[in-house]
């Protein structure tokens, strides 16, 4: 299969999706990352300039999606921490979507506004997220909509699946055990974003601890979507 993974900025895919990924290209097929933006509002030092700041993330970004298998990562180069679910952005998706034809697409709940009652969730998280679900329907798979795109031969295409992170109403847990130690050496590339890598692992391990049928695993939990 060929899948879609669109999500906000650079280290987005490792936190909501890494363990996953790992897996799904393990077992052959194919992921694409299409960040929206290159992360560059991502730092407080005042020693750096935004335009530093976004190499850096989009050089960590690569060797992170190496490490899971990805070898095509696409910015779309919006503005970090200013993105709409508005047109411009819909459409940047739906090319994507149709130039890549993905049976899946991954991307963030837009619903989630509070994470377990103890955090908010990003703006750019949820604009990338309802953004992209505009994109898939009807958007994708309508010629009628975004005319131009046929101009440069992409041709509607309907996405089957959607595998929606970040949310609070999952219904799919993926078992990644076998594969969170890829998806820590993922997250460790992003060290611009990154100070306590011991702390950062402790947590993703009392965050991702599941017991199923008696046994203690580690899991991603998506809210999965079969689309008619």
């Amino acid at each position: 299969m060929r899948i879609l993974v669109v999500m906000a900025h650079p280290d987005d895919p490792e936190f909501a999706a890494g363990g996953t990924i790992a897996r799904w290209t393990q077992q052959g097929h194919e992921v694409i990352y299409c960040l929206a933006t290159r992360g560059e509002k991502g730092s407080n030092d005042p020693n750096i300039t935004p335009e530093e700041l976004a190499a850096i993330r989009e050089r960590e970004q690569q060797q992170a999606a190496a490490i899971l298998g990805v070898n095509q990562v696409t910015f779309l180069n919006h503005t970090d921490g200013a993105l709409e679910p508005n047109l411009n952005l819909r459409r940047d998706i739906t090319r994507m979507i149709r130039m890549h034809r993905p049976e899946i697409v991954v991307t963030m709940d837009p619903q989630t506004l509070i994470r377990d009652n103890r955090h908010i969730n990003h703006n750019d998280h949820r604009a990338i997220g309802l953004a992209t679900l505009d994109a898939i329907f009807p958007a994708a798979g309508n010629r009628m909509y975004f005319p131009e795109l046929l101009k440069e031969g992409l041709e509607p295409h309907q996405v089957r699946e959607i595998y929606l992170s970040t949310t609070e109403y999952p219904n799919l847990w993926i078992d990644i055990t076998d594969v969170f130690e890829l998806k820590l050496s993922a997250l460790r590339c992003h060290a611009s974003q990154i100070q306590d890598p011991i702390a950062l692992e402790k947590k993703l391990r009392e965050r991702l601890r599941y017991q199923i049928d008696g046994r203690e695993i580690l899991a991603e939990s998506f809210r999965h979507i079969i689309l008619d």
